[in-house]
């Protein structure tokens, strides 16, 4: 891994919360994910599970957790199986874990092979009374491809039909929404690697540019902060581009006039950052496009205040609703009496605000967690309000990653410039 090394007390403290989650006299088993094959012998980019990572920090493909706080032998109770190498997978895939290596990666001190799995799972289910199994049940979810999740579910009922059968997810929705002091230590490594990625494009962007070598400067940019790379797939929409909200060509030409909305992050050790920024391609905004600018500012700031202990997903997304109808009248985009006259269940503004405010942030850029629990301390939040105006060939977002804190917030990304003045002074310093 490119990363530095995290220390195994963050694993440790997360496995202890989620066995005093559990029901007595129970078992739960995470695996990795798989890796995908593209074609011929080729696969995709090894990307871990997120809650196996959450669990123990093994970056590692064919990895499986057992958690099972009651077994009668105390050395059962976290088991971490691991692929077994030899010299062929050495030579041809690089170094894998060691059981030593596995131990001191995630505190976890059972380590057995991958090939004794069966028969150890088999032991302690017996001794339980409930199996915990773990699913992707993220809202936006769209899972067509059979997961190793999805296989031992099968594989499982199959072999134990007479267990209490139990889910993982709402409980680990539960806790990966609070962030721990360690993970916000790397959420804020990420956020550091985004802003020298973005400082680097204000002196590279003029007429001309490709949006795919804005995206080749972030790249360089990241990588050489020791990120994997972009924490999604990036978004570099000059134009009318930007009214596409997700678009992901990047293969047009930045004219002079125009506006690029770059939504574009690092990640580091897994966890997300999450950052939008609008930049002119002259150096300069025209009037128009500084009003709706400052305006989407407006409205972030705004916004921003809102995301504290105690308050709640409905209630805030309706009030950044009545702020950006606001802001709409005075661009001339919507009319008052219109808006006073509109149906409530089909807002005006959603012709030019089309998304949500905000989103959970973590491992996964759209990281799990509840929309009906109030907001607690420990929550990481983006604020991205936007407004889209296909006839002007202009789109704006802003977004900064913002921590809910016990007497308010922090904006994780306070550093990065926003004010449309500081971008343009950037853009034309030399």
């Amino acid at each position: 891994m490119k990363y530095a090394p995290i220390p195994k007390e963050l694993f440790i403290e997360n496995r202890r919360n989620l066995a005093n989650a559990l029901f007595p006299e129970s078992i739960a088993v995470f695996h990795s994910n798989d890796i995908m094959p593209t074609n011929a012998d080729g696969t995709m980019a090894f990307k871990q599970n997120s809650d196996l990572f959450y669990l123990t920090g093994a970056d590692q493909e064919e990895t499986i957790l057992i958690i099972c706080p009651d077994a009668r032998d105390k050395k059962m109770r976290e088991i971490l199986f691991v692929k077994e190498t030899n010299e062929h997978i050495a030579t041809w895939e690089g170094h894998k874990l060691t059981k030593q290596e596995a131990q001191e990666v995630s505190g976890i001190q059972t380590v057995y092979w991958l090939s004794e799995f069966e028969k150890v799972f088999a032991l302690l289910a017996f001794e339980s009374e409930n199996i915990y199994l773990n699913t992707n049940e993220h809202t936006r979810a769209v899972v067509e491809v059979e997961t190793r999740d999805a296989r031992f579910i099968k594989y499982c009922k199959e072999k134990f039909p007479l267990h209490n059968y139990k889910r993982l997810a709402p409980i680990m929705h539960r806790l990966r929404a609070i962030k721990s002091t360690w993970e916000i230590f790397l959420m804020k490594k990420a956020c550091q690697i985004t802003e020298k990625g973005f400082r680097r494009l204000l002196n590279f962007v003029k007429p001309g540019v490709w949006e795919y070598e804005i995206e080749a400067e972030l790249s360089h940019e990241f990588l050489r902060n020791r990120s994997r790379g972009f924490a999604y797939t990036p978004i570099i929409a000059s134009g009318k581009n930007a009214c596409v909200l997700h678009y992901i060509e990047n293969n047009q030409q930045c004219k002079d006039g125009d506006v690029i909305l770059l939504d574009v992050a690092a990640e580091y050790a897994n966890y997300a950052s999450d950052l939008t920024r609008c930049v002119p391609v002259s150096g300069r905004f025209t009037q128009r496009q500084k009003d709706v600018y400052n305006a989407v500012l407006r409205v972030m700031k705004a916004a921003k205040i809102m995301l504290v202990k105690g308050n709640n997903w409905d209630k805030y997304h309706k009030e950044v609703g009545k702020m950006m109808e606001s802001e709409l009248i005075g661009l001339g985009l919507l009319q008052k009496h219109e808006v006073e006259k509109q149906n409530p269940d089909y807002p005006l503004y959603k012709k030019y605000f089309m998304h949500g405010t905000s989103h959970f942030l973590g491992l996964d850029v759209h990281d799990v967690g509840s929309k009906y629990h109030i907001f607690e301390a420990g929550m990481v939040f983006t604020c991205e309000p936007g407004i889209y105006i296909p006839e002007e060939g202009l789109g704006i977002r802003l977004e900064n990653d913002i921590l809910i804190t016990e007497d308010g917030n922090i904006d994780l990304m306070e550093n990065i410039p926003i004010e449309a003045e500081e971008i343009e002074d950037l853009m034309n310093s030399k």
